[in-house]
């Protein structure tokens, strides 16, 4: 059963019926956590409810992915809404009993919880909902190495599947539990890579002076890449460059030939994401040659920032204020991490919204656990964001 609390009292008294088969269905994700694109058993669940709701189904979209398309009337808009279903490679150490059953696998992000509210909103839009239109609920695997969205996109998804508008919501942790934060235009980063080998030339660490040493290179190219930001980037603008891998060497004695570095790079806006993209690649160059060594730099772009459009954020905010009271929703600030829901926004106007996990653990830690409460007030938010969009 369901914790009582105030949350409840928020909640679609019909969605509150039905909400412990929908804490089970979660509970059951969870312990049953499927990697990217290996999704197959949740995506069997998810297209077998979908079905006996009433849904159209569509499987193998984008590998595992799954539509369920539900039509009423004659309306002429379409709306989409998605939620993803991987989970991530982490050992579980939250104790539970219904803790992962799969050894190294864990939903660490929420992702039970997503696929679980979108389809307490599937059976809410089938059995109550008075809407005039077409309802796209998109189940997307792989959203944890970022190729789930681009990967349905590929697969011809907007072309199947039109709409007028897309929408999407991750869990928060450290925000009250229900509670929901919208953001205007830039929400999450894009995330880029660049992995570099310093090469020098080793030799005994007690001659140093007869070797090129890439150790002493590799420090003064992190040391240099703290200025990237500060010394480039206009303070009111947001860029993040962090070295969060370095390997080299066997021994004290030993200066090795090479050592390697790995670096995120994160921004919001274009202009500050190419700029990143010119300067890391030089400083690191630059460095190394100072020292006499050489950087071979391989500069990968990974997601797009997540941008939301401003219409259809207004209406959201609109949509949650009106049906929960404008306590629930929360001042909320753009976030550094990132989310491959932006490929949707860069195709169709949308919005993607954030619901207060609670005091619970971060996210990506093997001690994180969805918030089974957040369940009833998302899923409400979906079917009133359905029937005010096809009215």
């Amino acid at each position: 059963m369901t914790r009582v609390t105030p949350l409840a009292q928020i909640v679609d008294p019909r969605i509150v019926a039905v909400l412990p088969e929908f804490v089970a269905l979660r509970r059951d994700l969870h312990r049953h956590p499927e990697l990217a694109f290996r999704e197959d058993r949740t995506s069997t669940i998810v297209a077998d409810r979908l079905t006996a709701y009433g849904f159209e189904v569509a499987r193998g979209i984008g590998g595992t992915g799954v539509v369920g398309t539900l039509r009423r009337g004659n309306g002429p808009r379409a709306i989409g809404i998605r939620a993803d279903m991987d989970a991530m490679p982490i050992p579980e150490a939250t104790g539970l009993p219904y803790a992962s059953a799969h050894d190294g696998a864990m939903h660490a992000c929420g992702h039970d919880g997503h696929t679980t509210i979108l389809l307490a909103a599937a059976r809410y839009l089938a059995e109550h909902a008075r809407f005039r239109g077409t309802v796209h609920l998109i189940f997307q695997p792989a959203e944890e190495i970022g190729a789930g969205a681009k990967t349905m996109l590929a697969g011809g998804l907007l072309d199947r599947f039109p709409v007028d508008a897309i929408f999407g919501l991750h869990n928060w942790p450290g925000i009250p539990a229900g509670h929901f934060g919208f953001v205007d235009g830039p929400a999450m980063a894009s995330v880029d890579l660049a992995i570099v080998r310093v090469v020098g030339k080793g030799g005994h660490g007690a001659a140093p002076h007869e070797t090129v040493d890439p150790v002493l290179a590799a420090a003064h190219i992190v040391t240099a890449l703290q200025s990237v930001v500060s010394r480039n980037v206009d303070p009111l603008e947001m860029g993040v460059v962090t070295v969060g891998s370095i390997h080299g060497g066997t021994a004290s004695n030993i200066i090795p030939d090479t050592v390697d570095l790995a670096a995120t790079i994160r921004s919001f806006r274009p202009e500050i994401r190419t700029l990143l993209g010119e300067r890391v690649p030089a400083i690191i160059r630059a460095q190394a040659e100072s020292f006499g060594a050489r950087a071979e730099v391989t500069y990968r772009l990974g997601l797009p920032p997540v941008v939301n459009h401003r219409a259809e954020t207004g209406l959201l905010r609109e949509v949650a204020a009106d049906t929960f009271g404008p306590d629930w929703v929360v001042s909320f600030q753009p976030r550094t991490a990132s989310e491959d829901f932006s490929y949707f926004l860069a195709e169709r106007p949308g919005s993607f919204l954030f619901v207060g996990n609670g005091d619970s653990a971060a996210l990506h830690n093997p001690s994180y656990d969805f918030n089974d409460d957040i369940i009833g007030p998302a899923a409400t938010l979906w079917g009133r964001l359905v029937e005010r969009v096809l009215i």
